[in-house]
């Protein structure tokens, strides 16, 4: 069969390219064309677009970006319509890719939607283009089934897809991985400033900002993808490295995490590393979000998932260089730590075990739906 996915960002390139070598496994003649990166591009077929062109952070930026995000879903239309495949797969990023359902939806393709945008935070009211568009809703998440039951769509909970690229890593050698990348034996602090240019600025000014009062750690930056090795340098120093590409092994050498919101969130839990969680966020974004947002308690997947506070959120103004430093504190040893590393064993749990990237081909590809 032919296969069009679109993922919008970096997560989705990882679940996406996951999802394409599950496939392949189950349809030997699929044949792929997609929107996302470096990820699903090893997997083999033709990348589109990359996320990097894709992905704007914020209301303001998606204003000031319209004509190029508007620019995108035309040629997508018309690459679809080109293309002809059998089944489209989208890959959260609901602004665009509900966009592209009801398209595809009106060309007879069969639309799957794997890993459910946020609805059940804001914009509940899109439930309904699910309903109208998409031909079958794959969650990722426990409560996920349940929100969509309520709304009468019947999605079908696949596991998280994490737990499958966390259980298929490698044994890592901790000092050979230091050794190769240039990092002294002290102890680690990953810092996991996101992956977009205006975001990874912000953040990662306000993560430095407690290095002094941590000399005996080494600061390691997380590199994305998705940016140069050269925009780093500006905030490498003797305290301050850095490592490109290597965030999940970055994470299993390190004693503890600074993180922005996002799906890193939940990976660094899933490595059982204590976090906290950073937001900071353009003022006029943040107050439209939080009057759309509804009913959630939480930004931190993490605490989501678990409805409680396993790991500490320091979300715009308390995000400052004392909270930080508090916060970081109580991670690095003591009863807290301690609490968050058995938090996580129940959060592995409540995800259930891996496979989920098999369950979703096997809907895919056979429609046991």
């Amino acid at each position: 069969m032919k296969y069009y996915l679109i993922a919008g960002e970096a997560s989705g390139d990882l679940h996406g390219s996951n999802l394409m070598k599950s496939i392949t496994k189950k349809d030997a003649n699929a044949e792929f064309r997609f929107w996302g990166g470096n990820l699903m591009e090893v997997q083999g077929g033709t990348l589109v677009k990359h996320y990097r062109d894709l992905a704007f952070m914020g209301f303001a930026e998606v204003v000031q970006n319209l004509g190029t995000i508007l620019g995108n879903i035309k040629f997508c239309k018309k690459d679809i319509q080109e293309y002809k495949p059998d089944v489209l797969v989208l890959i959260d990023y609901p602004g665009f890719n509900l966009r592209i359902a009801k398209f595809a939806k009106s060309l007879g393709i069969r639309v799957v939607y794997y890993i459910s945008p946020q609805i059940w935070a804001w914009k509940e009211s899109r439930v309904e283009i699910i309903k109208k568009y998409v031909d079958d809703m794959l969650v990722i998440l426990p409560f996920e089934k349940n929100f969509y039951k309520k709304h009468n769509v019947d999605a079908h909970f696949v596991g998280h897809p994490l737990l499958d690229a966390i259980h298929n890593l490698p044994e890592l050698d901790v000092e050979k991985f230091k050794a190769d990348n240039n990092l002294p034996e002290k102890e680690i602090i990953a810092l996991l400033p996101g992956s977009r240019k205006q975001e990874v600025e912000k953040m990662l000014q306000m993560m430095l900002s407690v290095r002094p009062f941590f000399p005996e750690y080494q600061f390691v930056i997380a590199g994305a993808p998705s940016l140069e090795k050269e925009f780093y340098e500006q905030y490498v120093d003797d305290q301050v490295h850095f490592v490109s590409n290597k965030t999940y092994d970055l994470l299993r050498c390190s004693k503890a995490a600074l993180v922005t919101s996002g799906t890193a969130t939940l990976e660094t839990a899933l490595l059982d590393v204590p976090e906290v969680v950073c937001y900071r966020g353009s003022q006029i974004s943040y107050e439209i979000a939080k009057r759309l947002v509804k009913h959630i308690k939480y930004i931190c997947l993490v605490n989501l998932i678990m409805d409680k506070e396993v790991v500490k959120e320091l979300i715009q103004k308390d995000l400052n260089t004392d909270n930080l430093k508090k916060e970081l504190s109580l991670i690095l040893s003591g009863e807290n730590r301690e609490r968050i590393l058995n938090e996580y064993h129940v959060l592995r749990e409540t995800l259930g075990g891996s496979g989920a990237s098999d369950e979703a081909a096997e809907l895919i590809v056979n429609k046991k739906i």
